[in-house]
């Protein structure tokens, strides 16, 4: 009971500290979304990625630097982070020579997602001398379960080695791996967890597929409140092991039962707020994964001043009815959750295609 009374206060000072950061709208986290070419095809993917040549609108080498560099001339980036992501950012034979020029000459810091299969020597060698400071890796299942899942052969393997040849350069803060739990791959939870520590890495981050993307041509993928449930308490009874530590994604409020305990932050839904991206054609935009609605898009880096359109616009994400349901507001945690992610949110039809909590303490429920 004292600790639910505790969290209770913590949770109405974060109320005061976003206000703070709608008003003050700090950028920390800039994602790259360097292309939307990929050498897999997830089953899940947000971003629909895809095995194509080239997409004709997608920023060139020299746009992408002048980007970069116009921000850093224009705003303080001491606590921006560049995060890249794809498609599989790879894939850009330039990434590693955008990235150094990003760090050496204007001093950011950044980090990469990456599927791992083309993490050889000779990449990992230019990752780096271009600084590169974390990577999160997908690994989605046992070996066969993965490679059905991202759709290449022989993939699981690879990535384990890959892993290996990054441990051995050591030159990572941060080496995490990343697992989407789904329908086909819960089961194996347990002996996923002892991969994860045999390849002693940082962290694992476990997320429960979202309903989103390409996920919407394979529902039968999508968990139930219970097995969503199955994952918190997982991570809730490892971390106490203290053998690796292990963080849930984002997605959602979780109640106080779960809050703070699978993963070291309150819900916070950032995006628009200290989060914004630059889409692989250069749309300004907010997180990669949220549904690429023309009413979101704030502007291009082609022809706009990042800066002017960061303090300018994005105005719909830092307003306090930003999503708006008369159903979420009804409810006892609407001023902790704001309506949930906004990357699972329905604009259509105006609800929580994803609401974790309502998940979890109902024994059968799924939106949508």
């Amino acid at each position: 009971m004292l600790k639910k009374i505790l969290k209770m206060g913590e949770l109405s000072l974060m109320n005061s500290y976003k206000e703070i950061q709608k008003e003050k709208h700090p950028l920390k986290d800039l994602f790259w979304e360097t292309t939307l070419r990929c050498n897999a095809r997830c089953k899940h993917c947000g971003s629909n990625a895809g095995i194509q040549q080239l997409y004709e609108d997608e920023l060139t080498t020299e746009e992408i630097k002048r980007a970069f560099k116009q921000i850093a001339n224009d705003m303080d980036i001491s606590n921006t982070f560049i995060d890249v992501t794809g498609g599989e950012p790879l894939v850009r034979e330039d990434l590693c020579e955008v990235m150094e020029y990003a760090t050496k000459e204007l001093g950011f810091h950044w980090g990469m997602t990456s599927n791992g299969m083309l993490l050889n020597e000779k990449n990992i060698e230019k990752l780096k001398n271009a600084n590169m400071q974390s990577i999160s890796i997908s690994i989605d299942g046992l070996k066969k379960t993965h490679d059905e899942f991202r759709g290449v052969q022989g993939s699981y393997d690879l990535i384990l080695e890959n892993i290996k040849k990054l441990q051995k350069a050591n030159f990572l803060n941060l080496l995490q791996v990343t697992t989407v739990f789904h329908k086909k791959n819960i089961s194996e939870i347990e002996e996923l967890y002892k991969v994860m520590i045999d390849l002693n890495i940082f962290s694992w981050r476990l997320m429960t597929i979202d309903p989103i993307g390409r996920t919407n041509e394979n529902k039968e993928l999508l968990l139930d409140g219970q097995e969503i449930k199955k994952v918190l308490e997982f991570i809730k009874n490892k971390n106490n092991e203290k053998k690796i530590r292990l963080e849930y994604g984002c997605p959602g409020f979780l109640g106080l039962d779960y809050e703070k305990e699978v993963r070291r932050q309150y819900f916070y839904c950032r995006t628009g707020i200290s989060i914004a991206s630059i889409l692989y054609n250069g749309d300004l935009f907010v997180c990669p994964n949220v549904p690429r609605r023309k009413e979101f898009i704030q502007g291009n880096i082609k022809k706009d001043n990042f800066k002017e359109v960061w303090e300018n616009k994005y105005n719909i994400f830092r307003n306090e009815n930003r999503i708006k349901c008369d159903e979420c507001k009804k409810c006892e945690n609407w001023k902790y959750c704001n309506g949930g992610a906004f990357h699972t949110w329905n604009f259509d039809d105006n609800y929580q295609n994803k609401c974790t909590y309502k998940m979890i303490n109902e024994k059968s429920f799924l939106e949508g």
